[in-house]
């Protein structure tokens, strides 16, 4: 008997707040998952203002990004020669828009810099998602194992990278890192 209790109560509650949601979708304080990502009709990905008070400057808005594009194009931006100043903010939390400020010496305009670091960022990103095939590979053929993740399928496989690699004898899970962190 208490099982069927136990089973009724779970059953109730669940249909209570799965109905109390579907019903009333403006009772969770949260904005729209999809409204963090999906642009709207019409909305840009990014804008551009140029900035009147400063020489060889400009504000570029990043709609639908966060901290993760802001800080890694801020660090590319500052690595390329002619650019005095990057910087960038989130203007509210709950806001999903970065505004990047990027100020030149004039050898170079802020968008040809911003064009620089989105390419060079680019070939990083590319670099980095090789690299991490090609360690998932070599632990799996270092353990023993058979590299296959859930339902069979090859675990590389998810990432892109269909080439084999040789097994290399002397190097870890972490050998593509090696190279940036010193120990």
């Amino acid at each position: 008997m208490w099982r069927h209790v136990v089973m009724s109560l779970d059953v109730a509650l669940h249909f209570l707040f799965s109905t109390r949601t579907r019903l009333c979708p403006n009772m969770a304080n949260q904005p729209d998952r999809f409204s963090l990502f999906l642009l709207q009709p019409g909305e840009r990905r990014i804008e551009v203002q140029d900035d009147m008070r400063i020489a060889n400057a400009a504000t570029f808005y990043f709609n639908k990004e966060d901290h993760t594009l802001g800080n890694m194009l801020r660090h590319a931006v500052l690595a390329i020669p002619g650019v005095l100043f990057c910087g960038y903010k989130v203007p509210h939390p709950l806001e999903p828009r970065v505004l990047v400020k990027i100020q030149t010496d004039g050898s170079i305009t802020p968008a040809e810099a911003l064009q620089q670091a989105c390419a060079k960022l680019i070939v990083e990103t590319g670099t980095l998602k090789q690299s991490w095939a090609k360690e998932v590979r070599l632990s799996a053929d270092h353990s023993g194992l058979d590299a296959r993740g859930a339902y069979g399928a090859p675990l590389w496989n998810a990432y892109g990278v269909e080439a084999d690699v040789a097994p290399e004898t002397d190097r870890g899970a972490g050998a593509a890192m090696g190279s940036y962190v010193d120990m």
